[in-house]
């Protein structure tokens, strides 16, 4: 993690905190590149942390082929956002004063096809895992059929606005 972000006393820099909104985070909105303008799609996700190199690996499963596929082939800069925790934070009469609580991730890097047999069934697994909290036996068959998308994050920052116990 190595970006800076403006509002530093939401920052969430503990890397067990960053994980825990990961986890929590049940969809990741990808960020590819289209003819210069930004394209989002929101997929779900499954990942591991590398600790040695302070990097995320993403992995989203999708049709073999389409729009996002054709544009991480065309560029592999690739960004993603999660958020979880979304609730109003009111402000009572103040319409300016109105906020949200919420715990987010936004990280940067480079996005590719997975290709390998193995990486794509652990690749689904942890997608599996992550969403359901099960592990399953994929088959060739099965990893065979759809693609694979790999984005590695190295540069990231995680914020939270949090509410106050009561």
């Amino acid at each position: 993690m190595n970006k800076e972000i403006r509002r530093k006393d939401r920052a969430v820099t503990d890397i067990s905190q960053i994980i825990k909104i990961i986890d929590q985070a049940k969809i990741l909105h990808l960020g590819l590149i289209d003819s210069g303008f930004p394209y989002i799609v929101p997929l779900h996700y499954g990942y591991e942390y590398d600790s040695n190199e302070d990097m995320f690996v993403f992995y989203m499963h999708g049709a073999k082929a389409g729009r996002k596929i054709d544009l991480i082939r065309n560029n592999s800069n690739a960004c993603i956002e999660l958020e979880t925790d979304i609730e109003l934070d009111p402000a009572d009469d103040i319409p300016c004063q109105y906020g949200s609580f919420y715990s987010s991730v936004i990280g940067q890097g480079y996005a590719s096809m997975v290709d390998d047999l193995e990486e794509k069934r652990r690749a689904l697994n942890l997608l599996m895992e992550n969403q359901t909290g099960k592990t399953f036996e994929f088959t060739e068959k099965m990893a065979a059929a759809v693609a694979v998308i790999k984005v590695e994050i190295r540069e990231y920052t995680a914020k939270a606005k949090v509410k106050m116990a009561q």
